[in-house]
């Protein structure tokens, strides 16, 4: 059977479908796997114990009886419109004044089915073939102000792959007093002197905060900074904020959220601890809303509303800030110091360097001068029961051939229980102390 050129490109083997394919392999099988790659949140009691009631009250008040008038059902048993559930969109409207104090109303704000879906449409809007203005063809990309950046953004583009993307400044940190921490930062001289940008070939600015894979969070000065450029060469400004503020707010460093016309940012229901449920949040230009909602109708015809439907009453009564700040973020917080913690017992004494812990639910590891890639060591360690994800993955518009740094990397996940966070971190340690050892 032969496939277009569309199909052939999702349908070749990817960073992200490999990852998916091993956590759902992982999953179904019949030895314990310590599942320290995936993105999925921990489990979380307070957190689960508030999303049961809400989906009860919703069950009490009549969502599975014929009962027209019930809010519920009409939730669950009709489309919303393409922009989606008008309910949760007030309820968002009205969070974000409250917050924020942006002046919001419902053309600010579209729903998607998840981030995953809410970027395929933005990197589609903002990055390929736009026609200038003597009507000739222009290739626009999206650019990444600092790498590593977000598996799941390198292959959303419905042709080839639109990236532009800039190396970071790595730069030696301490953190809560001790050596062997690192922070990335953006390279600004690098950034602006970038032919794509001065050129007129970029169509958008983009970043998440804080970074998927790496922890990192952007200060409010680089934010600042980056939404200057945006404004100077007529691009908006996209953020991602599926581990950021203001829910799951799963950052460690004192920020602020900023939010304008030239902004477009992105939330998500899924690291709350409802990933299942898949929906998205974008705030942004009316323009932009309506063009979202349009891509919402033919993709989708309706964005799903049952997580909208949980999300609503907790959204008006702030009891999803409140759950953010007080349970997910310390739970967060304190998983990254006991991972750090048992990271230094085992591989103290080795290469490894670690990104300062700033936020999201992740460390990122450096392993310096790695006898190996560790796209190699990623396979060592799926052999041995332990997920991870390797770095070369994470660097969308970056030719990682001749980039060492790139390969000596990895991503681990900190949401799962302590014992499985112990026995896939002495796996870890393990079989890097071997190769280290090897090596010498």
């Amino acid at each position: 059977m032969k496939f277009s050129k569309f199909g052939q490109k999702f349908t070749q083997p990817t960073g992200i479908s490999q990852l998916m394919d091993d956590l759902g392999d992982a999953l179904k099988s019949d030895q314990p796997v310590n599942m320290l790659g995936g993105g999925n949140p921990a489990r979380i009691d307070a957190v689960n114990e508030l999303f049961l009631e809400t989906y009860q009250a919703l069950g009490n008040d009549g969502s599975f009886r014929e009962d027209i008038n019930s809010t519920a059902t009409s939730s669950m048993a009709n489309y919303s419109n393409p922009q989606g559930d008008a309910a949760f969109i007030d309820a968002l409207v009205g969070f974000f004044n409250r917050h924020y104090d942006w002046n919001l109303t419902a053309e600010n704000i579209a729903l998607t089915n998840g981030s995953q879906n809410a970027f395929f449409y933005l990197f589609n809007l903002f990055g390929g073939a736009f026609s200038d203005e003597k009507s000739k063809s222009v290739d626009k990309s999206i650019l990444l102000p600092l790498t590593p950046e977000y598996i799941g953004y390198s292959d959303v583009h419905i042709e080839g792959q639109h990236f532009t993307a800039v190396l970071p400044h790595i730069e030696e940190v301490t953190h809560e007093g001790e050596e062997g921490f690192f922070k990335y930062r953006v390279d600004f001289e690098a950034l602006e002197s970038l032919p794509a940008l001065t050129e007129g070939r970029i169509g958008a600015i983009c970043c998440s905060r804080p970074t998927n894979p790496t922890g990192n969070v952007l200060t409010d000065e680089e934010m600042a900074h980056l939404a200057e450029i945006a404004k100077r060469y007529d691009v908006p400004l996209i953020i991602d904020n599926a581990y950021g503020m203001p829910f799951p707010n799963i950052i460690y460093s004192d920020v602020t959220l900023n939010w304008d016309d030239n902004t477009i940012l992105c939330f998500s229901l899924s690291k709350i601890g409802l990933p299942g449920v898949r929906t998205g949040i974008i705030v942004a230009a009316p323009e932009v809303i309506a063009a979202v909602s349009a891509m919402n109708a033919v993709v989708n015809l309706s964005p799903t509303r049952f997580g909208a439907s949980i999300a609503t009453p907790l959204v008006e009564n702030d009891a999803i800030k409140d759950l953010s700040d007080n349970d997910i973020k310390p739970f967060y917080q304190q998983q990254a110091k006991t991972a750090v913690t048992l990271l230094k017992k085992e591989l103290g004494d080795y290469p490894l360097v670690i990104h300062k812990p700033e936020g999201a639910i992740f460390l990122w590891l450096w392993f310096k001068d790695l006898p190996i890639s560790t796209s190699e060591l990623y396979e060592t360690l799926k052999e041995k029961g332990t997920l991870i994800v390797p770095s070369q993955y994470f660097f969308p518009g970056v030719d990682v051939s001749d980039y060492q740094h790139a390969h000596e990397c990895i991503r681990m996940s900190i949401a799962a229980d302590e014992d499985t966070l112990a026995k896939g971190i002495a796996v870890i340690g393990e079989v890097v102390r071997k190769l280290y050892d090897e090596a010498k």
